[in-house]
């Protein structure tokens, strides 16, 4: 059995069961079944098949997922494509792709195929992938230069848990039970949003996709949404709203916030505010979701290994080994070796386990500030100052100095009607750290900016020191 065997197999298993949910629009497991089918012999009828490389830049709709899963029928490279991307690097992802899938204006001038024309015929679904081939391709935010793509094979999207019945009684098929009703939204290309689309259709679930963009958190009592993921920005949105606010959040069984380090006061105070439904979860693309755990639980960790999932420390940094790891970035080798040794992934974050298997995360590898040939980690920087009572959010980078060579430069997100004293603030990082690892320079702020990926953008706070 290759990947997508199981969904089909799961979802002619309960045809009857709602999908996806979208307004009065209900599709059922047995219609996406059929979408599917329909969208495979669309795109075998384009001339296209196994090995060909076919992008995606659909809305967040049952056809749009429809189109991916097809893609993988045929044993083709899906490349999922995130809106807005500048020219640049569209041209980039979309280099050797045989045609682009869509739903909307292209946002390239490359060979089209509109996603309604596929849907004309039908034929049964039967997968064509083989297990070493590339399924999919995913682009990185590029924010640190050229987007990387991080290519998965079909092996790993079979052997995974992901894509699949979860084994029962295992974990995972106790985090599946809160996804009764999973709020999806923003893009397919999201290998996260994907991925928790995955743990819903198999634990008999609904994709429930908001008609417009979702307001958190009052989108989640009004769709009955029981299970939901989130980024760290809009956790702090979420936050801002609950300290003056009374929302029900009753019916929320699982909230997940991934995709950045959470300090361990903001954690505290979501697990206060929102209770046992608060997990906060640890993954990278290229490995997929590693740890989770609620938010009250293991203090300043982001919680055991999931199923399947093994963890190791060396010399500081976390690897990790999993059936569903990535097989390289996408031709390049010299970045896949770097990161990539006997079935292990180097993660290049820092941490280590507690005596209990908890993971701790302290920084990045790469997030660093070399002030005056000593190497000072950003995370522990920014944990120290976001501990400070008067401060909200806390982000360091790195900034040219004369005397230094580097020099860390805070950004400070002021908690609500609170001003922050700086001396108070240095005093408490060189307590925690020492005199050097002290921020040169601070800028306050009332937001942080928010990357494309959902994620602080660090790249445009440097940006905002030069404009």
């Amino acid at each position: 059995m290759v990947h997508p065997q199981a969904l089909l197999d799961e979802l002619a298993r309960t045809p009857d069961v709602p999908a996806f949910e979208h307004g009065a629009r209900v599709t059922t497991r047995g219609e996406l079944r059929e979408l599917i089918g329909r969208c495979a012999a669309g795109l075998r009828a384009a001339g296209l098949g196994p090995g060909d490389g076919i992008g995606l830049a659909t809305g967040v709709t049952p056809e749009g997922f429809a189109a991916l899963m097809a893609v993988h029928v045929l044993g083709a490279r899906a490349v999922a494509v995130r809106p807005g991307l500048p020219e640049a690097q569209l041209r980039h992802i979309l280099a050797d792709v045989a045609a682009l899938v869509v739903d909307s204006a292209p946002p390239a001038e490359v060979p089209v195929l509109w996603l309604d024309d596929l849907l004309a015929t039908y034929e049964e679904p039967v997968p064509q992938g083989r297990p070493e081939d590339i399924a999919t391709v995913v682009f990185t935010s590029g924010s640190t230069g050229v987007p990387k793509g991080v290519a998965h094979s079909y092996r790993a999207l079979t052997e995974g848990r992901v894509w699949r019945p979860p084994v029962p009684g295992s974990a995972h098929e106790r985090f599946g039970a809160g996804f009764g009703r999973y709020l999806l939204f923003g893009s397919l290309a999201s290998a996260v949003m994907v991925e928790q689309l995955a743990v819903t259709l198999f634990a008999g679930g609904t994709a429930v996709i908001p008609e417009e963009p979702p307001d958190f958190p009052w989108v989640l009592p009004r769709l009955r949404i029981t299970a939901a993921l989130m980024t760290v920005p809009r956790l702090h949105q979420v936050l801002d709203v609950l300290r003056g606010s009374d929302v029900d959040l009753g019916g929320v069984r699982t909230l997940i916030v991934a995709g950045s380090p959470v300090p361990p006061h903001k954690l505290a105070e979501a697990a206060r505010r929102i209770g046992p439904a608060m997990h906060h979860a640890y993954g990278q693309t290229e490995t997929g979701m590693l740890t989770l755990c609620r938010a009250d639980e293991g203090p300043g960790s982001v919680g055991k290994a999931c199923d399947t999932v093994e963890i190791e420390i060396r010399d500081g940094e976390v690897w990790v080994r999993t059936p569903s790891a990535f097989s390289g970035y996408w031709r390049d080798p010299a970045a896949s070796a770097a990161v990539l040794r006997d079935g292990w992934v180097r993660t290049q974050d820092l941490g280590h386990l507690d005596a209990s298997g908890y993971l701790h995360l302290s920084g990045r590898a790469r997030d660093v500030v070399i002030v005056n040939a000593i190497v000072h980690y950003a995370g522990p920087i920014e944990r120290a100052i976001a501990a400070c009572p008067d401060v909200d959010q806390a982000y360091v980078v790195a900034v040219p100095d004369e005397r230094t060579g580097e020099a860390a430069h805070a950004f400070v997100v002021p908690a609500p009607g609170r001003e922050p004293d700086l001396a108070e603030v240095r005093k408490a990082v060189a307590a925690e750290l020492g005199e050097a690892a002290v921020p040169a320079r601070f800028s306050f702020l009332d937001s942080v900016p928010v990357a494309p990926s959902g994620k602080p953008d660090k790249a445009a706070l440097l940006r905002s020191l030069v404009d």
